[in-house]
């Protein structure tokens, strides 16, 4: 099949327009849902496809043996990271540390926010823009049952 110039065009126009621009995308629901399941095969993923470095930040150490050994693994808890403020510092940091990181994962997020979703809500937004000048993905999962996600999460999901 060949196409003329137009339907060249338009194909040209619907892919940029479906391909994926949002900066953050947060998993959501309570304890037991998969989340973290789903971070791991999205690390998976990013080591698969990314040129540049991969960073997965957890509360404690228990991705240890799930997560590739290409992906740098943190543990907030080892660097005093236990509130939304500091969790933003710890994610420019890191940022502003590498400038190769196209990927961020974080599990547990809320929990490290202190169970704060105000907090949260800001941590959200100001990793939004850092992300976005920093040109790099951020993945957040968050224990909150549905009916509590927030409109600034809904704005993620």
């Amino acid at each position: 099949m060949q196409y003329n110039n137009v339907t060249q065009i338009k194909l040209w126009i619907l892919l940029i327009i479906t391909e994926e621009t949002d900066m953050i995308k947060l998993i959501v629901g309570v304890k037991g849902t998969g989340k973290t399941k789903q971070l791991i095969e999205l690390v998976s993923q990013a080591l698969n496809t990314t040129n540049g470095d991969v960073v997965c930040i957890e509360k404690g150490d228990k991705l240890r043996f799930d997560v590739n050994y290409r992906c740098r693994l943190v543990d907030t808890e080892a660097f005093g990271v236990a509130d939304a403020a500091s969790l933003y510092g710890f994610v420019a940091g890191i940022l502003a540390s590498n400038h190769d990181v196209t990927d961020v994962f974080i599990d547990s997020a809320l929990k490290i926010c202190q169970e704060d979703t105000a907090a949260f809500d800001e941590f959200l937004k100001k990793a939004d823009g850092i992300a976005e000048k920093n040109d790099a993905k951020l993945v957040i999962t968050a224990s909150i049952p549905a009916e509590n996600v927030t409109e600034t999460m809904k704005q993620y999901i």
